[in-house]
């Protein structure tokens, strides 16, 4: 981890004179400890007057939800390797001391004068060592926005109507969601409401009695199992659901540490619904305890999940556990390295969109594939692996293998108009298969998914071959029609996220929703102590009309002038407090903007 952690701490002083005139402004709420919580824009004067400036244009912002850098995000053994000394002055020293998170707001309207320049930062406290992480896969006019806090168990509730400034509209803090820990990702629905998944178990180990009556025996904080927990748009916890399955699940797939008396996979982490059919979908990823404690090596293989949940919602605030699908492994699984297995870490999972599809897909972070299922509202879904990432690996990078085994995906996105895949890879480490592999380069590729999803319950096809997984698996099963590198020739240091630009300029001048997205974001980081650092940019990546990737090479870092945004710097517009760790993105609108 030390190697990546160098490699990921490239810090440059930047222009501090860049941020001479800002303009702060707070916005606070009382949280439910009666304590203030709050969010405090820190908006750039020359550079806000010049965005306005453009008559040319209305704005699009890109958010980023971001981590101060420091000395937590390693062991004590690498501490040498932060930037900055810890035996030197104040200067120095901030790079390793907490600091506060923020949401970064940066100009992603294309031409614009400040195209890529940080606006503001819109900083949170009084909490640090939030670890930000996921918010929902798609923003909406009106909609809140959720910010999870990995490690503070808190979930922020953003109104971001009127950026590039924004408002704290509330916070959820730990003691409101006991039956569940470690938040990750949401889902927001049409009433402006979210679901949001708790990957860890209950706050304080044994049992514990939930609202809707159900008793769940959890093995404590960032253990298990997880929950489903939903939100009111000021972040009031309308309901907390267990994902623990009645009997347990697969004792020899399942482990817990510490043992339970049931053994469960349910650590919930990718999120996804059809409110038209009633079916929310989730994804289990790991016992999350396992990454926040840094281990040094993974205690056992079965702590990563390879379940994936679908749920009936017609009560809202009651979801009601459907079923539990286990992924198969593939041909590439192999007995001696359960861990690498196609099945294994299910990170995401994402719907189809339109209403005569009912098929969602899910994708492994550490098996390094994609799965299928037809109808999420089948008794029991069947899933199938239709495409592994070992197929899309020399369309990234030439000198790719076409070994799709941990090549550690995360983000996994259908188009709105079902057309088309989204994903991205950090792309396989150095030495993750042993000690001669030479890893691989991640990046963005999309597959074409029409033939499958218009083929129902009866498409041809599935990954069953060593062959096929390695140039795909032809019948109806998903085309790879683009590919792009991030970090070329840098093994693992890909993108973990991403985010798809569906807003566009109409006749009338202002922006509309799209259901053919022309960009995506991506950011290169995942959580520092698992020893998936990254390089901390955040960079654009054009999506043409058929599937073709590329990254923009106009979107640069405003001090380097080098592509992508750099969020390893000395100084932000709210001071000097060094690197950054770029977790999550969203394209918005203010509401003035966006009709």
């Amino acid at each position: 981890m030390a190697g990546l952690l160098a490699a990921g701490a490239v810090t440059y002083t930047g222009d501090t004179e860049a941020y001479a005139d800002v303009q702060v402004q707070t916005d606070a709420k009382t949280g439910s400890d009666g304590k203030q919580y709050w969010v405090q824009n820190h908006l750039v004067s020359k550079d806000v007057a010049a965005a306005k400036s453009d008559d040319a244009k209305r704005k699009k912002w890109l958010l980023v939800w971001a981590g101060d850098e420091n000395i937590a995000d390693t062991l004590v053994k690498d501490v040498k390797n932060l930037p900055g000394s810890l035996g030197g002055g104040l200067n120095k020293v901030r790079n390793a001391l907490p600091g506060p998170d923020f949401l970064a707001v940066i100009d992603a309207t294309d031409g614009s004068p400040t195209y890529g320049k940080v606006v503001n930062t819109a900083t949170v406290g009084p909490l640090v060592e939030n670890e930000p992480h996921h918010m929902q896969y798609v923003w909406h006019k009106g909609d809140t926005i959720y910010a999870g806090a990995l490690f503070a168990a808190a979930t922020y509730a953003f109104d971001v109507s009127a950026l590039p400034q924004l408002k704290l509209k509330g916070i959820s803090l730990p003691t409101q969601t006991l039956g569940g820990s470690v938040p990750d990702a949401y889902w927001t629905l049409k009433d402006g409401t979210a679901y949001g998944t708790y990957m860890g178990g209950p706050v304080v180990p044994g049992p514990y009695r939930y609202d809707n009556g159900q008793v769940a025996v959890g093995n404590g904080f960032a253990g298990s199992p997880g929950a489903v927990i939903r939100f009111d748009q000021q972040g009031k916890v309308l309901s907390q659901t267990s994902a623990e399955t009645p009997g347990g699940d697969n004792e020899k797939l399942c482990d817990n540490l510490p043992r339970l008396g049931a053994p469960t996979c349910a650590n919930p982490h990718g999120i996804q619904a059809r409110e038209d059919l009633n079916t929310l979908v989730t994804s289990d990823y790991a016992e999350p305890r396992n990454i926040i404690l840094d281990p040094v090596k993974q205690p056992s293989p079965y702590l990563r999940r390879p379940t994936v949940r679908t749920w009936d919602i017609s009560d809202r605030n009651n979801p009601k556990l459907k079923a539990v699908s286990y992924l198969p492994d593939g041909p590439r699984a192999d007995p001696a390295d359960p861990l690498h297995a196609e099945s294994r870490a299910v990170m995401e999972t994402t719907v189809t969109n339109l209403p005569g599809h009912k098929g969602a897909f899910a994708q492994t972070m550490q098996g390094g594939a994609v799965f299928y299922t037809p109808d999420i509202t089948a008794a029991e879904p069947h899933w199938t692996e239709v495409f592994d990432d070992g197929s899309a690996n020399k369309a990234i990078y030439p000198n790719n293998d076409s070994n799709g085994g941990s090549s550690n995906g995360g983000w996994i996105q259908t188009s709105p108009d079902d057309k088309y895949l989204y994903r991205a890879i950090q792309g396989r480490q150095k030495g993750a298969l042993g000690p001669d592999d030479p890893g691989t380069t991640g990046g963005v590729y999309v597959l074409d998914i029409q033939k499958l999803v218009a083929a129902g319950t009866d498409f041809k096809g599935k990954i069953d071959t060593k062959l096929k997984a390695q140039q795909g698996g032809g019948d109806d099963l998903p085309t790879l029609v683009g590919a792009a590198p991030i970090n070329p020739g840098t093994p693992g240091a890909g993108p973990h996220w991403g985010a798809y630009d569906h807003f566009e300029i109409g006749p009338d001048g202002f922006y509309h929703e799209t259901d053919q997205p022309g960009r995506l974001a991506v950011s290169n980081y995942f959580v520092a102590r698992s020893g998936l650092d990254g390089d901390h940019k955040v960079n654009m990546v054009t999506l043409g009309k058929d599937g073709k990737v590329a990254v923009d090479q106009n979107f640069r870092d405003e001090f380097t002038g080098q592509v992508g945004i750099n969020f390893n710097r000395k100084s932000w517009p709210h001071g000097d407090f060094g690197n950054a760790k770029p977790h999550s993105e969203l394209f918005v609108v203010a509401d003035a903007d966006l009709k």
